[in-house]
């Protein structure tokens, strides 16, 4: 079986280092015109969450996959302040903004998990030139009742005795910020508002929305203001007995449906 090799590196923003990981599928399947797939985490994320969806990703669709830890997740720098309430439309011009620069990404395909779907989505907006796909799982594009319920079932699991470990595994020390950075802001009566009806009509490039019927933290209303775009093309796809996190439930399912979607749409 081909392998796949990896590297990480630091990138440095004039805060503090940002955490990147890169995988490389064999040479013979890659080329350098073949845009790199970009992948944003989730609210309580990291690189390492991603276990080996990355590695899949690179092997079965012969792509350079790379994914970063935002400012205050897994292994970048930490923080101590509070999450700016805009800190979803900040990503383009922030953390995504200085991983392209270092890597001299030109053009490529944004993929979000979750929050990292909805940043995603403003990093496609953001490039319009260079953004050749996007590809949203399980990512909200506002604030439902289901999402902020499910916030406040997690943060009460959170509290149990022993259940903060599971954070620390991956961000150490931050997993306290990275915990209360995801409650506080979505939560927040400031936040409440919060939706990418301004941003999305910006997108233009080919669009996949991937999301579980069971997803405990928003309904299907999610994927389908993805997929209402007016340019582009738009395919939804909504996958059975699958909640949260379709890449760690249905693994085989997500990858067919990525492959099948990008090589329809983009080559």
């Amino acid at each position: 079986m081909p392998s796949i090799s990896t590297s990480e590196r630091y990138v440095w923003t004039y805060v503090g280092n940002l955490y990147v990981k890169i995988w490389a599928p064999p040479a013979d399947t890659n080329s350098p015109s073949t845009a790199p797939i970009v992948l944003f985490h989730d609210s309580l994320g990291s690189v390492e969450l991603w276990r080996d969806f990355p590695e899949i990703l690179a092997l079965t669709l012969g792509r350079q996959v790379i994914a970063y830890d935002r400012p205050g997740f897994g292994r970048s720098y930490a923080r101590t302040d509070t999450l700016e309430a805009d800190f979803i439309i900040n990503e383009a011009a922030g953390a995504f903004a200085a991983v392209r620069s270092e890597l001299e990404i030109e053009d490529f395909i944004a993929f979000g998990h979750s929050v990292g779907g909805a940043m995603a989505a403003v990093c496609a907006a953001a490039f319009p030139k260079q953004c050749v796909a996007l590809i949203t799982e399980a990512a909200q594009a506002f604030v439902e009742d289901r999402t902020v319920k499910g916030i406040r079932d997690a943060e009460a699991v959170f509290a149990q005795d022993g259940q903060i470990n599971r954070l620390k595994k991956y961000h150490g020390e931050k997993a306290q910020w990275v915990l209360r950075a995801w409650v506080d802001t979505w939560v927040s009566d400031e936040f409440q508002h919060w939706t990418l009806n301004e941003i999305l009509p910006r997108v233009t490039c080919p669009v996949l929305a991937i999301h579980g019927e069971d997803d405990e933290f928003g309904s299907t209303a999610h994927p389908e203001r993805y997929t209402s775009l007016p340019k582009g093309p738009c395919v939804m796809e909504l996958v059975q007995g699958c909640g949260h996190v379709p890449h760690k439930e249905k693994p085989d399912i997500v990858n067919g449906v990525v492959r099948e979607f990008l090589t329809r749409y983009v080559g």
